[in-house]
């Protein structure tokens, strides 16, 4: 969704590609081949990665990955070297949530900030955290929801058996009649994959088993 959003071409290719995103990040940031990347390399990518949308700082890092403040500063210098538009979009989140007071989502539901311009700088940094955190988040919970509705709807068209139980974060969970399992595959898939149209393919992985546990 950042990689969308933010319109960064260097992120956007590995995804358009079906690269490993973390691999794709760690060869950028390291400056190595994709077949270079090892095991330590790809966990520092993917820490930043996850954590560059929470803000994380040099500091935070350093203790995440229990490496030197100086390096976990260099890394997260590099990102945004090899992902400028990433910054940009982070820093006009902020910006916008100073002016208006909110930031949206993609489906323009917004995140009320009141703190976004408050003078004591830890209540202001948590608000310009959000500012960043809320769009991407709150745009992953859209596209799920409308996901889920689509999915809703085709099975009771079809008169289904099987039931839609729970959502897990970017999970959904169901309960499946067997003779049914191959069309709900697809249905399930073509729903989540095509809840919305981004510039970056949203692609979906499954599994079945007697149980959720066994499923992963």
């Amino acid at each position: 969704i950042i990689a969308a959003l933010s319109e960064d071409e260097n992120m956007k290719e590995a995804f358009v590609k079906g690269e490993d995103i973390h691999t794709a990040t760690a060869a950028k940031v390291f400056r190595v081949k994709p077949e270079e990347v090892d095991r330590a390399m790809r966990s520092k990518a993917k820490a930043v990665n996850f954590g560059i949308i929470y803000g994380v700082s040099a500091f935070g890092l350093s203790q995440n990955l229990n490496i030197s403040r100086k390096e976990a500063k260099e890394i997260i210098d590099t990102y945004f070297e090899q992902y400028p538009k990433l910054k940009t979009y982070m820093d006009n989140n902020v910006i916008f949530a100073q002016e208006h007071g909110y930031v949206k989502t993609i489906m323009n539901r917004r995140r009320n900030l009141k703190d976004i311009n408050s003078k004591n700088a830890i209540v202001r940094g948590h608000a310009e955290r959000n500012a960043v955190n809320a769009p991407i988040q709150g745009s992953a919970a859209d596209i799920i929801k409308i996901a889920m509705i689509n999915i809703y709807k085709e099975f009771k068209k079809q008169q289904f058996k099987s039931k839609m139980l729970l959502q897990v974060h970017d999970e959904l969970v169901f309960d499946v009649y067997q003779p049914e399992l191959e069309k709900i595959k697809t249905i399930v898939k073509d729903k989540m994959e095509n809840a919305v149209k981004l510039t970056v393919p949203l692609e979906v992985e499954m599994n079945n088993a007697e149980n959720w546990l066994l499923a992963h």
